[in-house]
């Protein structure tokens, strides 16, 4: 199926992911509308970075995922939803788990119920390489089992099955994208990349960081944008669940090694407690396998980590990116 000629909603559309998603889905001239999280300040997170005239174009919709009755509203004329909507820092979801069922768990189904009830003709359901857990064999493909190592990963899980069974109980068409570590502009400083670059830029001698032993698949933001957009377009992929990775692993210690050497070769890393997550918690592995994506869509990850470290460096370079960030402090 086609998107370009449909209308298109993006949950989340604010956020990291969904603003590069909107801009991306823009550029290529569809018509999108953005659901933003209603605030009193009337932001429209990310999406206010975008050039004037773009702003100004916009189609956007301010409401609340957890809400069903603005999800539906949101939904209504829209034949492809995007739904990124959620809730993701894992150490904020260790003392804020009802948070996280009422937005992910209870936010995904809103947007199943109103898929199903208006006709929606495509779903595509944002899930994480979280809900895998610490890999129990590698590459993770679509078939390992499910772990919730965290409540964050656990809500994701139940979205994801809520989606599943929506597909086999009411044919709703559900594609279940499963990017794994994304990273680049606009990323929160809840993830490991922008901490490093944040911490490192604002001129720290030592850099305080978790557990530098986990591996991860990082992709770079543009590739697991254009996986969305392959799978949407994908007739095979409904009803099925796929992982956006690029099969490459990388430790933490592997990216805060390479960032000290573009930014401050004279830091030091040292170790900070309050950023280790609990032993049972952590996951020490993610590496993904795309046979998936690549044999249903022609999809292919063209950043490698170090092209793809170094734009998102330039972009925390420029001054008004940068103070839109609390280096000195540890974002949960």
């Amino acid at each position: 199926m086609k998107i370009s000629n449909k209308k298109i909603l993006v949950t989340g559309a604010d956020g990291f992911i969904g603003s590069h998603l909107v801009q991306s889905l823009l550029d290529r001239g569809y018509d999108v509308r953005a659901f933003v999280f209603y605030n009193s300040f009337n932001s429209w997170g990310w999406l206010d970075t975008l050039s004037p005239e773009r702003i100004r174009s916009l189609d956007v919709f301010l409401g609340d995922v957890r809400d069903p009755n603005g999800v539906t509203k949101a939904m209504e004329g829209c034949s492809v939803v995007f739904h990124l909507a959620a809730l993701i820092a894992i150490p904020f979801s260790y003392h804020s788990p009802d948070s996280y069922v009422d937005t992910n768990i209870k936010g995904t189904l809103n947007v199943l119920q109103a898929a199903r009830r208006l006709g929606t003709e495509r779903v595509i359901v944002t899930s994480t390489s979280e809900v895998y857990g610490t890999a129990q064999y590698a590459p993770i493909d679509e078939r390992h089992p499910s772990q919730g190592q965290s409540p964050y990963s656990a809500t994701k899980i139940g979205a994801d099955r809520l989606a599943e069974s929506f597909f086999k109980s009411f044919e709703t068409p559900v594609i279940i994208a499963r990017p794994f570590n994304t990273y680049g502009p606009r990323q929160s400083a809840r993830a490991v990349i922008p901490t490093v670059i944040t911490q490192l830029l604002s001129g720290v001698k030592n850099l305080q960081l978790g557990d530098l032993s986990p591996t991860r698949d990082f992709n770079f933001v543009r590739d697991t944008v254009e996986g969305f957009i392959a799978l949407a377009e994908c007739d095979k992929a409904v009803g099925e669940e796929v992982n956006i990775a690029t099969g490459v692993e990388h430790t933490i210690a592997d990216v805060a090694n390479f960032l000290i050497s573009e930014i401050n070769p004279e830091v030091k890393i040292i170790s900070d407690e309050q950023r280790m997550r609990p032993d049972a918690s952590e996951v020490f592995r993610l590496i993904g396998d795309n046979k998936k994506i690549t044999t249903l869509t022609d999809w292919r990850p063209i950043h490698d980590l170090h092209t793809g470290l170094r734009a998102t460096v330039d972009w925390f370079r420029v001054p008004e990116n940068f103070l839109r960030y609390k280096a000195w402090l540890y974002n949960i």
